[in-house]
């Protein structure tokens, strides 16, 4: 069993990737008070997937699920160009976390079925990607509205978490 982390900042879209992972209805999706868990399979391993609150009061805590971590998945709202420095900043900090060395980092690049997103080599290119090192990364453009592209990022961190 992999125990995957889904952090990002509040309304990147984290808990509609996770219900769209689910097969669950995405139509009613509430921005996340704490954290939801879900148990999924995906590509013969059961998943154990924490989605943590992204709101700014909430961000201290997500330090409090880093321990036996496989893997993090870190969504960003492709959209919000305001807050990409704010992305950045938290994305740097996780990196930094001596409990999550060497765990593989999926980076969603979320809502690229709107006008306004910009492409995930532009993100990359943003949050200095390029630079990670000490660890297997991968950015992956998605629509959690559309489900196009999450299957295919979260089936990439299944392969390095193993």
């Amino acid at each position: 069993m992999l125990r995957i982390l889904v952090l990002g900042l509040d309304n990147a879209g984290k808990t509609t990737i996770l219900k769209r992972l689910s097969d669950e209805d995405i139509t009613t999706t509430t921005p996340t008070q704490g954290f939801n868990i879900k148990s999924l399979v995906k590509d013969g391993f059961k998943l154990n997937v924490w989605d943590v609150g992204g709101q700014k009061a909430i961000r201290p805590y997500w330090r409090n699920y880093f321990d036996a971590t496989d893997g993090v998945v870190y969504v960003i709202d492709c959209a919000d160009r305001r807050r990409l420095d704010e992305c950045g900043v938290e994305l740097a900090q996780l990196l930094e976390e001596e409990r999550l060395t060497g765990v593989a980092l999926l980076v969603l690049a979320n809502k690229q079925d709107l006008l306004s997103a910009m492409p995930a080599a532009e993100i990359a290119d943003a949050l200095g990607l390029f630079l990670i090192r000490d660890r297997p990364w991968q950015i992956q453009g998605c629509s959690a509205k559309e489900g196009s592209g999450v299957s295919e990022g979260f089936a990439w961190l299944v392969r390095q978490s193993r």
